[in-house]
């Protein structure tokens, strides 16, 4: 149990800002482990801004107002970690034409014209469907909302694990990169459990609108984009890196947020 709890927090210091015992470190082998508590991370990080969503609802009573600060506060939470990868594979797969080329642009620490466009649109997008979705689920209960915003933190982190599961790391040398890869590979056992743990939120937000079995469609869209960006990768870069996975959480999130909307128009 230790040993997991160790890992578990090794996830939590590499994917947010939350501070974690002085202990934990960025060791090898628990990094690679880790990968099975991406969703339990996202669940942590949707929890946050459910609270702050509701918080702020609560003291402003205006909506929009709320999204954003509850968007804010994901942020923080997480230092925009995966909204850099984004940022990143849109420079990279928007500026290069080979594949050293896209990787040496993803390498770089400047945020090119590319990334600034897709962040600000996705940033946008991401209020937009939230603010939407608000209006249409909060009457004077705040839960289903809160599980909707739980859920979606969770299942978009479980879908870059099938990226580790099924593919290859795109750079041959790790020390070509701008960091360590938080995993290389994910073990069979660590991906039932990530699998597991990103499905909990969304079946009790399904529970929560009496068992509205429609809402379990969103993984069909999800599974759809994951499987187009894991050609996509491969196509151009023979695998992924680690902004990979970050982007595809994001992208992940959006289509999530946005077949919650397009179901709930027909049920």
């Amino acid at each position: 149990m230790k040993k997991e709890i160790r890992i578990f927090l090794t996830a939590l210091m590499f994917f947010t800002r939350i501070p974690v015992p002085s202990g934990i470190d960025h060791n090898a082998a628990d990094l690679n482990k880790s990968s099975r508590y991406f969703p339990m991370v996202g669940i942590l990080t949707g929890i946050i801004g459910a609270a702050v969503f509701a918080g702020a609802n609560m003291l402003f009573k205006d909506i929009f107002t709320a999204v954003i600060l509850s968007v804010i506060a994901t942020l923080l939470t997480t230092g925009a970690f995966h909204e850099d990868g984004l940022a990143d594979v849109a420079d990279g797969f928007g500026g290069g034409w080979t594949r050293q080329r896209i990787l040496e642009i993803m390498k770089d620490s400047r945020v090119g014209a590319f990334g600034v466009i897709v962040l600000i649109m996705t940033l946008l997008l991401k209020i937009c469907l939230l603010a939407k979705l608000a209006l249409l689920m909060i009457n004077t209960n705040l839960l289903p909302y809160c599980l909707l915003y739980v859920a979606a933190h969770a299942f978009s982190r479980t879908m870059p694990v099938y990226l580790l599961r099924f593919m290859a790391y795109a750079r041959e040398d790790d020390s070509t990169a701008k960091s360590k890869p938080l995993a290389t590979k994910i073990s069979w056992t660590g991906f039932v459990i990530a699998n597991i743990t990103g499905l909990i939120p969304l079946l009790m937000l399904i529970i929560c609108f009496h068992h509205s079995w429609w809402l379990l469609m969103v993984v069909i869209p999800c599974g759809l984009l994951t499987l187009y960006l894991c050609r996509y990768f491969r196509k151009w870069i023979n695998g992924y890196t680690g902004d990979c996975l970050g982007a595809t959480q994001q992208l992940n999130e959006l289509i999530f947020y946005m077949g919650i909307l397009a179901i709930w128009n027909f049920i």
